[in-house]
């Protein structure tokens, strides 16, 4: 494979942005927010900036860089296993590898109901998904920020259930590398630079990747490679940069198995899927501008263009007659931007305004052929369809004492378009879902300096995916957006210096989910009807002593399909597919010796049912557990060695196959050892 940096140019008006760039990165959390920090403590610039997201209070989770950096991991949707409440949903499909979601939402792929940002640029495909994960790896991220619920007014496209922020390096000195080898023939060298000089700073990144895959046939060849340049004036008014990504992989596909066939040889690849696989193209150019007028007003702004042209050949199961390519191209253009404002003002312990404008311009193609060893036979699908959404917000912390904060917010959204069905010689505007409106409101009560309460209230909306968001159908009535309303009630606890933690209660429901249909020739989704979900969340971290860290979180949660769609009516009280009931993890980390890090973790979930109706079972299961090791040889020179699922247990993604009842099973990796060795200058 050859990787070669072709970044289309972009040229845009003034550029836009929601926050400024260190300050997508949460600090340590103290008892007037409800942020947890996990894996070190994470700090920001000092200068003034837009509200950061621990402002929000919500469930916010911060994972740090010592939770990162030292992973050995095939894919970055695996870093997220460290956080509370978010489940991995483990596809192995060559270039479709697998996601992550919460809240009650699955990975499947049907409603993606998670706003990914990357540094702080909008980075969902058309449909949701999360396929710019991809160009992110390990040794050039400085933290994950997550936000769980309804009640964040920044985004609105996709912020169903709330959002996660991949924060990369940007400035410092510093050499970096990191070669790695381990189990299924896995390969890896990743490198980074950093150069910061009189205010400006450059920073570098490539990776590359191969895998020989725990199955047959599922050899991946994958690289990245990243540029950050940046300008911060002497004075610290201003800064100024410019982002540059590219991102290339191809990947055979070892395919499904039925449920005996994966009992039996859980690692073959059957005939059928010999020709399966992938190749995937992702590029992202970001322009940033941030602005300190003075120590009242902050403006900050972004310009964005992402765009991913993926191809990929599939044969589901061996009673499909034939394979199908899968042709996606997507060009995507934005522009972010947000105003601070802290006055003084007698009477308030402190007031902070925020307003912000969002506007982005799709330009997607679809299409589909029905192929033998990837060569085409016919044509299935071939659909080009614009999708522009202009988004605004405002929002206030109003500090009435030290103790009361209360964050009221508004949102409203617009959705524009128009699409076009070659084959289908259909032309169609975008449903008129009209102005969509999202108000808001959060508070926290600091009741000590070891206790707070907290709660919040919002709305977040779903549009129609694919061909479902546009009136293909002129007769029909438009239709209206699906309403997700969500509240939380929460306690953060901090009794002691060397405890933390959050118990939280929350719900989320639909007014008339809408939901993509995999496998839909004419890319069209359907209307579920009315949905609940709900949980309760523990997590804890633990210091008893300053050579021990130890973490936990446990999250119970419950889907349901509260009123079916007019299609559906016996499904009235069933759980929603692929949501297990219990998602889990536990971990410790022990310094030996000052040198000498090792560490212990384990996570898992409950089983899931696989479709609506409830009827065919429930799979997916797990608990596994990881150990790992750091070493520092030297000043500038360390080891490290990881050994996942070293019980060496089955475990799987498992979905119904409507088209030919069955279950269709994808085994997940057996025992792996990887070792690294990693140069730091």
């Amino acid at each position: 494979m050859k990787y070669r940096f072709n970044l289309v140019a972009i040229a845009v008006m003034a550029a836009y942005s929601g926050h400024a760039l260190a300050d997508h990165v949460t600090p340590r959390s103290s008892d007037s927010d409800s942020t947890i920090t996990v894996g070190g403590i994470v700090v920001t610039g000092n200068r003034a900036s837009a509200l950061p997201a621990r402002s929000i209070l919500s469930s916010v989770d911060v994972i740090g860089v010592e939770a990162i950096e030292h992973q050995s991991v095939q894919n970055s949707w695996q870093l997220f296993s460290r956080a509370p409440g978010v489940q991995l949903t483990e596809y192995r499909m060559g270039t479709t590898t697998g996601k992550f979601s919460f809240r009650g939402f699955n990975g499947e792929g049907e409603v993606n109901a998670v706003k990914l940002l990357i540094d702080g640029i909008p980075s969902n495909s058309n449909d949701g998904n999360m396929p710019y994960l991809d160009m992110i790896m390990p040794l050039d991220i400085e933290a994950i920020e997550i936000v769980r619920g309804t009640n964040d007014p920044r985004y609105g496209l996709h912020n169903i259930a709330g959002n996660a922020n991949v924060v990369t390096k940007i400035g410092g000195n510093y050499t970096t590398a990191r070669a790695s080898y381990g189990s299924f023939n896995t390969r890896e060298l990743q490198a980074g630079v950093g150069i910061e000089k009189n205010g400006f700073s450059q920073n570098y990144f490539a990776a590359v990747q191969e895998y020989h895959g725990y199955r047959d046939h599922s050899d991946s060849r994958k690289g990245t490679v990243a540029g950050k340049w940046f300008y911060d004036s002497e004075d610290g008014q201003f800064r100024t940069g410019l982002i540059a990504r590219h991102y290339e992989q191809d990947a055979q596909e070892a395919g499904y198995l039925t449920f005996a066939q994966s009992r039996a040889h859980p690692r073959d690849s059957q005939p059928h899927n010999n020709t399966d696989g992938g190749e995937r193209e992702l590029n992202q150019l970001s322009l940033h501008f941030d602005w300190k007028l003075n120590e009242q007003w902050f403006w900050s702004n972004k310009a964005y263009l992402n765009t991913m042209n993926d191809q990929r050949w599939v044969r589901f199961s061996i009673r499909n007659t034939t394979q199908g390519e899968r042709l996606a191209e997507e060009n995507h253009k934005g522009v972010i931007s947000s105003l601070t404002w802290r006055p003084e003002v007698s009477g308030l312990h402190s007031l902070a305004l925020e307003t912000g404008f969002s506007a982005e311009w799709q330009d997607n193609v679809s299409r589909r052929y029905n192929t033998t060893a990837r060569t085409r036979t016919s044509t299935t699908r071939d659909q080009h369809y614009e999708f522009d959404i202009y988004g605004g917000y405002v929002q206030a912390i109003i500090r009435p004492t030290a103790a009361l904060k209360i964050v009221p917010a508004y949102r409203i959204d617009r959705v524009y378009g128009d699409y076009k069905d070659i084959l289908g010689r259909i032309d169609a505007d975008v449903q008129d879902y009209g102005v969509i409106r999202q108000p808001k409101i959060s508070a926290v009560y600091t009741l000590s300096e070891h206790a707070s309460v907290y709660g919040n209230w919002g709305r977040s909306f779903q549009v129609g995916i694919g061909a479902a968001t546009y009136k293909t159908n002129p007769l029909a009535p438009d239709l209206k957006p699906s309403i997700n309303d969500g509240w939380e009630l929460g306690v953060k606890l901090q009794p002691t210096d060397w405890i933390d933690g959050r118990v939280a209660l929350w719900e989320q429901e639909a007014s008339n989910e809408a939901r993509r249909i995999l496998g839909s020739a004419s890319n069209d989704s359907e209307n579920i009807g009315k949905t609940l979900r709900r949980g309760l969340d523990f997590q804890a971290n633990l210091r008893p002593s300053p050579k021990l860290d130890l973490w936990a979180n446990l999250s119970l949660q419950r889907s349901e399909i509260v009123k079916p769609g007019a299609t559906e009516l016996n499904n009235q009280g069933n759980e929603i597919d692929h949501v297990p009931r219990q998602i889990y993890g536990l971990g410790a980390d022990y310094r030996v010796l000052p040198t000498l890090k090792l560490s212990a973790w384990a996570n898992g979930q409950g089983d899931y049912y696989l479709e609506r109706s409830n009827t065919q079972g429930k799979f997916g299961g797990y608990f596994l557990v990881n150990l790992g090791a750091v070493w520092q040889v030297q000043k500038n020179v360390s080891l490290e060695l990881q050994a996942r699922n070293i019980a060496d247990r089955y475990y799987e993604y498992v979905f119904w196959d409507t088209t030919f009842p069955q279950t269709l099973h994808s085994p997940g990796e057996g025992r792996g050892i990887y070792a690294s060795v990693r140069l730091d200058m």
